[in-house]
């Protein structure tokens, strides 16, 4: 079982960046596929972006694509997510999950049920 903390949320401007960190413990993060949703209230879940067990495969999302990045420091256990040139639509409660341990290390997914491990989410607030 991975269990999963993510930190770095916050209040910023639009146009701002934040990262997010998404700390592994229990397991190592590179036996696992590393995804990023976010939830708005009245919105549905949505795939921000998605990393794979090696490292090697990412995906983004429409909406963030140029504007995030997703990477992976193994020595550390965590997982990070970059958010550049943030907009009043990028807010809301972002989560980190995994789908693992797996021996398919260069597939990654931004489908939630493709998920079998979650964190709690952080908050990030972008208002002017």
């Amino acid at each position: 079982q991975l269990q999963l903390v993510e930190s770095g949320g916050g209040s910023v401007q639009p146009g701002g960046s934040l990262r997010l960190s998404c700390a592994a413990s229990k397991d190592t993060v590179d036996r696992f596929a590393v995804a990023w949703f976010r939830q708005a209230p009245g919105k549905e879940r949505e795939g921000v972006s998605c990393n794979s067990a090696s490292g090697d495969v990412t995906m983004y999302g429409d909406p963030v694509k140029g504007r995030f990045t997703i990477s992976r420091d193994v020595a550390k256990n965590t997982v990070y997510l970059q958010m550049n040139m943030l907009k009043l639509d990028d807010a809301g409660v972002y989560v980190c999950a995994a789908a693992g341990p797996t021996t398919v290390r260069d597939m990654c997914s931004l489908r939630y049920n493709a998920m079998n491990e979650w964190g709690a989410g952080t908050q990030v607030t972008v208002s002017s």
